[in-house]
């Protein structure tokens, strides 16, 4: 079992900047991939960016250029730099694994508000 904790969310103008965190613990060993996703109010949750054993990253297109994925296996950390920041950025942010045995696992979620 894998056990993840976001942070770093919050309310921010448009064209700000916010950097999410996750953090997992527990059988850590078994994680083949981490990425973002977010649900906004009323719509499907989505992909936001992911990031795989050896680094390779895929992002929406909607965030390419702005949002930046990283990932630090020794600490077993994913963040999120998110920059130039627009209101339809607006969602709850949740931090996702993949184990090798092909499921996946969610964080709790965090909030994101861009709005001025």
């Amino acid at each position: 079992q894998v056990q993840l904790v976001e942070s770093g969310g919050g309310l921010v103008q448009p064209g700000g900047s916010l950097r999410l965190s996750c953090a997992a613990s527990g059988s850590t060993f078994s994680i083949i991939a981490m990425g973002w996703y977010r649900q906004a109010p009323g719509k499907q949750r989505e992909l936001v960016a992911t990031i795989s054993e050896i680094g390779s990253t895929n992002y929406a297109d909607s965030v390419k250029g702005r949002f930046t994925i990283s990932r630090d296996s020794a600490k077993n950390t994913v963040d999120l730099q998110m920059n130039s920041l627009k209101p339809e950025d607006t969602a709850v942010y949740y931090c996702n694994v993949v184990i090798i045995t092909g499921r996946a696992m969610w964080g709790q979620g965090t909030q994101v508000t861009v709005s001025s």
